[in-house]
């Protein structure tokens, strides 16, 4: 399915994009290239568990952003949850020694308690708002044509 496209259901279609960045505790650079590429496989995973389809997932040392588009129906403070939850355990496991040397408590999750989300779409919000407002002026225009007298050509 392409990336752009919409979600089709019986009651609607949607178009729905986010981006999730998340940190590790502290803020702490502690995210290798081995780490990161573990990161995106659990991310990949996830995102298909949850029926959603990542967009993109990247990184740096100290933070991690997920760009997916995602069905109304998915509740995204539980997918969020999920998503850090299962990572942390993952990557506390299959990184331990690497995470102990730079974390005293390693085993009390990975990701910081907060996490950034903002929705993502095709049109910045300015145009947007500009669309919106201007709704009303075709249906003043089609009204005001319709109540004046038309004149005829003898």
């Amino acid at each position: 399915m392409p990336k752009d496209s919409y979600i089709a259901r019986s009651r609607g279609v949607s178009r729905l994009y986010a981006h999730l960045v998340l940190t590790p505790k502290y803020r702490k650079s502690v995210i290798s290239l081995e780490m990161l590429e573990r990161l995106i496989e659990i991310v990949k995973d996830l995102c298909e568990k949850w029926q959603c389809d990542l967009i993109e997932c990247n990184g740096e040392p100290d933070h991690l952003h997920v760009l997916f588009r995602y069905a109304p129906q998915m509740q995204l403070s539980k997918f969020i949850d999920n998503l850090k939850s299962v990572s942390s355990r993952r990557i506390r496991s299959e990184f331990e020694s690497e995470l102990r040397k730079v974390y005293w408590n390693w085993d009390k999750g990975f990701w910081n308690e907060s996490y950034s989300i903002d929705s993502c779409g095709h049109a910045p919000l300015p145009v947007l708002i500009r669309y919106v407002e201007n709704q009303s002026k075709l249906l003043l225009r089609s009204a005001q044509s319709r109540d004046s007298p038309t004149r005829r050509s003898p």
